[in-house]
């Protein structure tokens, strides 16, 4: 009961002082902001986290997050999933979206570094095991194209969260996809991905079993 309470206590700070991030930026985020949001005392927040810096790293640690993913028949639904996955849960999640926030933060950047080079490891083992089955074109670079999609992803969602209109980031995601995959995935292949922008919904709640809504 004790240690439910301490992780419940725990994630209310790393998700109030994510929410910060976000809001005002690594810099201008407090310590006393915290205290004011969370209600918590110092001692309660310095019990779980030794400074700022700390929670910082704990926000970027939770960047690279594989909730929702499960093998597909094709290695490239699973990079595909990956990203999909992404693009919907970071809208949602306060401490995805401050890890995106970090990452293009030039001083957090200095300090604690990125997981965009986790991501791009990721993406490219998949998309070897990809290239191997016989999934990608033989022209096509698996560490090159990995590297391409983080950076697109990234610029993508960037865009998306600084334009007045309301755009909807799986949408987009997966309209990115689609302008993608023709140019290195074979036909065959291709034409059996599912590339809707629900899908990271549907894997989702199946991962925490979860039944379907009654209109789908």
């Amino acid at each position: 009961m004790r240690q439910d309470r301490a992780i419940r206590t725990r994630n209310l700070i790393l998700e109030s002082m994510a929410s910060l991030f976000n809001e005002v930026g690594y810099d201008a985020a407090t310590i006393a902001a915290l205290v004011e949001r969370t209600g918590l005392t110092r001692g309660a927040l310095y019990f779980h986290f030794a400074s700022k810096e700390d929670m910082a790293r704990a926000v970027l640690d939770e960047a690279v997050t594989r909730e929702g993913f499960s093998p597909q028949a094709f290695k490239m639904q699973e990079w595909v999933d990956l990203g999909l996955l992404l693009a919907h849960r970071l809208p949602r999640e306060p401490i995805l979206r401050a890890a995106i926030r970090l990452a293009v933060d030039p001083k957090a950047r200095r300090l604690f570094g990125t997981r965009w080079p986790d991501w791009v490891t990721l993406g490219h083992t998949l998309l070897t095991e990809a290239k191997e089955s016989g999934e990608l074109f033989g022209h096509a670079d698996p560490a090159a194209i990995s590297r391409a999609f983080v950076g697109a992803w990234t610029g993508v969602q960037l865009v998306t969260e600084a334009l007045e209109e309301k755009l909807d980031l799986s949408e987009e995601i997966a309209g990115l996809y689609q302008l993608l995959l023709p140019s290195i995935v074979t036909p065959a292949v291709l034409a059996r991905l599912d590339l809707s922008p629900h899908r990271a919904e549907r894997l989702l709640r199946e991962s925490r079993g979860q039944e379907a809504p009654e209109h789908e």
